[in-house]
């Protein structure tokens, strides 16, 4: 599964991750659909952090200054933008390591 290509968002992940865990709870797959399943749990993991880890930024931003004291200021979303996707970028690029590794 691509986080990309399904139009993702934190709502619809987090759905979808809770069924896969249902799934895996009820033991009734073959060893391959429970490592499947797993495989799609922990790259749903991967984006839900990062969208948490997203929203954290945000919210450190409206609520402290550079010197730690809490304000409200305005959110630039491509200074986050950015860093976010080199993220992304970089666990596709552990996930394509760990494939080649198997």
């Amino acid at each position: 599964m691509s986080t990309k290509s399904k139009e993702l968002n934190f709502e619809k992940a987090l759905a979808e991750l809770e069924q896969i865990v249902n799934q895996l709870d009820r033991g009734n797959l073959t060893l391959n659909e429970s490592l499947a399943l797993f495989e799609k749990g922990i790259k749903l993991t991967r984006f839900l952090r990062a969208e948490l880890d997203r929203a954290e930024k945000k919210v450190e931003i409206l609520l402290k200054n550079e010197k730690g004291e809490m304000e409200a200021r305005d959110f630039n979303p491509e200074e986050y933008t950015a860093s976010a996707l080199e993220a992304e970028e970089e666990m596709e690029e552990e996930e394509e390591d760990e494939e080649e590794e198997e």
